[in-house]
């Protein structure tokens, strides 16, 4: 008698991924969105940024993310990965900070603070891997406004803009109309920002 052939895992949970990827669009945290889903926040981590599966032939099969956006055209400004490794390359050279600020067209302002911010204690070492990462992650998901995303903030302030108030006025107002209620209170930039 044969026995019934065993499944290889669990099936793919394509609404799961759907939900996910949607609330993660509508700029909600990982952390909330796995928890809304029902699922771990490293099953949340590996869909949005994809994994590797090694099969047992021992090939790699790359599972690719669930959302397949192009990458937001990141400004010259804000340090490169290229950059970073050249960075970590040239302080392993033992050359100053100065010496390196110069190779990159940097303010030495700049490769202090990014050195001084990212050095691993344990080692003292610089990592640059570690920063790009960070800074990927933080890109990769745009959040709606604070006005934007609540009605009540929004009309508030959409209805004292009409009255000519001034986003520091307009900011006062609220702590002093909605004293316990902090999710009714914004800084004067992000009224400038709504605008």
């Amino acid at each position: 008698m044969k026995r019934p052939r065993r499944s290889r895992g669990s099936p793919p949970r394509n609404a799961a991924r759907a939900q996910y990827d949607q609330l993660m669009r509508q700029g909600m945290g990982n952390s909330e969105a796995c928890r809304i889903v029902g699922i771990s926040r490293s099953t949340g981590t590996r869909w949005r940024h994809g994994h590797k599966v090694v099969l047992k032939s021992g090939d790699v099969k790359r599972v690719p993310p669930i959302s397949r956006q192009k990458p937001a055209v990141i400004s010259a400004r804000f340090l490169s990965e290229l950059e970073r490794i050249t960075m970590a390359d040239l302080l392993h050279a033992g050359r100053s900070i100065r010496s390196i600020s110069v190779e990159l067209g940097r303010s030495p302002s700049t490769v202090r603070r990014e050195i001084r911010r990212n050095i691993h204690e344990p080692s003292g070492n610089y990592r640059p891997l570690t920063p790009q990462r960070t800074t990927e992650r933080r890109r990769s998901r745009e959040r709606e406004g604070k006005i934007a995303s609540n009605p009540e903030l929004q009309e508030f302030v959409r209805q004292h803009l009409t009255q000519r108030w001034s986003p520091r006025q307009i900011s006062n107002s609220l702590r002093a109309t909605f004293p316990g209620r902090p999710e009714m209170h914004v800084a004067p930039a992000t009224v400038y920002q709504a605008l």
